[in-house]
């Protein structure tokens, strides 16, 4: 364990909910106790309550590759290009699967078989709407779709968007199976805090109009993958998130909006697990965890 992993702090601006929190003590031991059943692997949590202020960090400026994780700022910086009238998401963008490395500029294929999302496939060379890319990229966690969408807003426009929301350590290089630019390390890269801060600017809407924000926190409730955060909380729970994994990775990082009380974000971020299954275990206890504390609040 790198030394004292918690940080806990407790802020209410006026403007917020004046609900009572209840106590951060046993919210902290009940996540420690679920991390370290699993000493050896590495889990990276954030927490914070939209309407108490309330927030949990334990390793959440550990820097681990964001996985499908960094395809929300992909989708933000779409739906910002779209507000600037630098993009249009009704346009229609040709579909292909062959892409230019950062490393080298040497192609690489984007393929079907490693992919989560295999309809997009079936247009090659055609067009489909902008907007429908976005869509596919997030509910299904389609590759192709992720870097048509990242040649056409390029990656700086997302890293600049990244920085101007506070998110220090997220990094959005390039495009999903650059091989070259993998094996010489030039990956996609988060911290568990830099997806609260992505997801708590897309719920207030930062830099987009209400439509847009609408629009969004829509596409990232439609995720067709559900068993890790959403199987932690109480049936029938809206849960606008997006899941990342690769081998040795299991994350997923949400906004949860709880009936009858304001919404909290949590990000669980997963390193090191041999099973993917045992890191959503840990992913679904801690959901679980954080949804008792956030329901034990007094009236």
């Amino acid at each position: 364990m790198r030394g004292f992993p918690f940080v806990l702090t407790l802020i209410i601006p006026a403007c917020m909910s004046t609900q009572e929190p209840a106590p951060l003590t046993r919210l902290e031991n009940a996540v420690e106790a679920a991390c370290a059943r699993t000493p050896d692997q590495d889990v990276c949590v954030a927490f914070h309550d939209l309407g108490t202020g309330q927030t949990l960090l334990r390793d959440a400026d550990v820097v681990i590759h964001a996985a499908s994780t960094m395809k929300v700022a992909v989708m933000l910086e779409a739906y910002r290009q779209h507000e600037a009238k630098r993009l249009d998401l009704d346009r229609p963008m040709r579909v292909h699967a062959t892409f230019k490395s950062i490393l080298d500029g040497s192609p690489y294929t984007v393929e079907k078989e490693d992919d989560s999302e295999s309809d997009l496939y079936a247009h090659l060379g055609a067009s489909l709407p902008t907007r429908d890319l976005v869509q596919r990229m997030m509910v299904r966690s389609s590759n192709l779709a992720t870097n048509i969408l990242i040649e056409a807003l390029d990656a700086s426009s997302v890293q600049e968007t990244l920085g101007s929301l506070g998110c220090r350590d997220m990094k959005v290089l390039r495009g999903v199976e650059d091989t070259p630019a993998f094996e010489a390390g030039l990956n996609n890269v988060t911290t568990a805090r830099d997806l609260m801060l992505l997801l708590h600017a897309i719920h207030e809407g930062r830099g987009v109009s209400a439509a847009s924000r609408e629009a969004m926190i829509a596409t990232l409730r439609a995720q067709e993958f559900n068993d890790l955060i959403p199987a932690g909380v109480g049936p029938g729970t809206p849960v606008a998130h997006k899941t990342g994994r690769i081998t040795g990775i299991r994350h997923d990082a949400a906004i949860v909006y709880p009936k009858d009380r304001s919404p909290y974000v949590l990000v669980v971020l997963t390193r090191g697990f041999d099973d993917s299954e045992a890191a959503g275990a840990v992913i679904r206890e801690i959901s679980r965890t954080v949804w008792t504390h956030v329901n034990q609040e007094s009236p």
